[in-house]
């Protein structure tokens, strides 16, 4: 019979769990600690300088827009493009349409390197300047680049700490996916999120912090502190095994009780992971979501004046062009457009506990950008001012349980930022509702399930979108 060892340094699916949920819990430490962990947020943002301006899309410099086509295409022929997108959606209220897209095949390094401090572990984050930030600087990953970026079209400087992720296979990785962007405004685009513990001391630039998850966690009930790139990151950490009560307790209240044994995965789900990946497998045979690339130029319903392209309603999105300059980036000075969304969004769970187990209602929901049709969303993901002009029958289920939801069932509500580097200004109120334990949706494409089953699914691509990940990592932020 032959005997398995595990590598020195290595840990069980348990114990890296365990290990987390301790730099979670943990209240003091080697870093910027409790309060401090804002007043250093603040700091770099009073110390950051970003002048972001609108221009004409005409006046961008280093951008052209191709004869054939009108898209907005970057001179390298990297980056990013503007394209135009055709839905088809045959048998749904809205089924077909045309719109702007953003246009970005590459895969993208999304990077938080953890390192553990008297036995606790702690992320080395990124105070990080975006264009498209209501307030410029938010909380961010090591490591934030796109492929063009970090092989450096730009001419600029090189994006540090990026040789930890580029060789992860020297240090322990705790997580490493492929998973998707906003599939409404991104055709295709894909990032790899990635967390990566070293043994080694690592030298600490400026504008970056050690931060326990605590710290974290925190900052999520702040509005608009940490960007969309670290909670997405966040989301895919192995944060749950049978451990996690034993590190953090049962719970302040009834809800987090339930939450915690959600995560813990020590008690099942409503339905089993066989009968959820067959479901999922159902919704993506049977959807049809057809979306073809079209010139920009031919895009109806859609009109380019005043230097900026726009829909005929004044609703949706707009994209724009941005003039910025900025100290401590890759490159100093730069133009660009951004796709400017014409109001806030919300994304909300509905959530209740089953048999004392928390689940979460998720959407089988197709985006026009997903690669694989259908990925579960959030409850409710919309922007809600938006239906003014579409058919009653697209008005979202549960927005109304959402939107006039009791305060006392309201148990996360913070609003954070989305994209910064090709969204401006895009915000969505991020929302969990606790609803009565005999409530059922009767409405087609939903399913419950706990926080144990959603983080097994993402440790994989293409199965979670970007908004339910934001609300995975706002529930984690509760369980401490």
């Amino acid at each position: 019979m032959t005997t398995h060892r595990r590598k020195a340094g290595t840990r069980t699916p348990a114990e890296t769990a365990a290990s987390l949920a301790k730099s979670a819990a943990v209240r003091s430490g080697p870093s910027v600690g409790g309060r401090e962990a804002r007043r250093w947020l603040a700091e770099q943002r009073r110390r950051t300088v970003m002048d972001v301006r609108q221009i004409p899309l005409d006046r961008l410099t280093g951008w052209h827009t191709d004869p054939a086509t009108g898209d907005l295409v970057h001179a390298s022929g990297r980056f990013f493009a503007i394209a135009g997108l055709d839905v088809q959606r045959p048998g749904t209220p809205v089924p077909s349409w045309q719109q702007p897209v953003i246009e970005q095949p590459e895969v993208g390094v999304l990077g938080i390197l953890v390192r553990e401090f008297d036995g606790v572990l702690h992320c080395l984050m990124q105070a990080k300047a975006e264009p498209g930030n209501c307030n410029r600087v938010q909380l961010s990953p090591t490591v934030q680049a796109t492929r063009s970026n970090y092989t450096r079209v730009h001419e600029g400087a090189s994006v540090p700490y990026l040789e930890f992720f580029r060789r992860p296979s020297r240090h322990r990785v705790l997580a490493d996916v492929r998973q998707s962007e906003q599939g409404s405004w991104f055709h295709g685009k894909r990032n790899r999120n990635m967390v990566v513990q070293v043994d080694e001391d690592v030298a600490v630039l400026d504008g970056f912090r050690w931060f326990t998850l605590r710290e974290i966690h925190e900052l999520f009930a702040v509005d608009d502190a940490v960007n969309m790139d670290t909670r997405t990151v966040l989301s895919c950490l192995p944060y749950v095994g049978p451990r996690l009560p034993e590190v953090l307790g049962t719970g302040r209240d009834p809800f987090t009780s339930a939450l915690l044994r959600s995560c813990s995965g020590l008690e099942g789900g409503r339905h089993g992971m066989t009968e959820i990946l067959s479901w999922i497998t159902d919704e993506r045979t049977r959807t049809v979501n057809e979306a073809r690339r079209v010139p920009l130029k031919e895009v109806a319903h859609w009109q380019r004046r005043d230097g900026r392209i726009t829909h005929a309603s004044g609703l949706f999105f707009n994209v724009i062009g941005v003039s910025v300059t900025a100290d401590g980036r890759e490159v100093a000075a730069w133009s660009q457009p951004l796709l400017e969304p014409c109001d806030e969004g919300v994304a909300a769970f509905l959530a209740k506990p089953v048999d004392g187990v928390l689940h979460v209602l998720v959407h089988a929901r197709a985006e026009p950008g997903f690669t694989d049709v259908v990925e579960l969303g959030p409850t409710v993901q919309c922007t809600p001012s938006n239906y003014a002009v579409l058919p009653p029958a697209a008005r979202p289920p549960f927005l109304d349980e959402v939107l006039h939801a009791e305060a006392g069932r309201v148990r996360f509500d913070a609003v954070h930022s989305e994209e910064g580097g090709r969204l401006y200004h895009a915000r969505n109120r991020y929302v969990v509702v606790e609803t009565p334990e005999d409530f059922e949706p009767d409405h087609c494409g939903y399913r419950w399930l706990t926080l144990a089953q959603l983080s097994r699914l993402l440790r994989h691509s293409n199965y979670v979108n970007v908004q339910a990940r934001s609300l995975v990592a706002c529930l984690y932020s509760m369980t401490a």
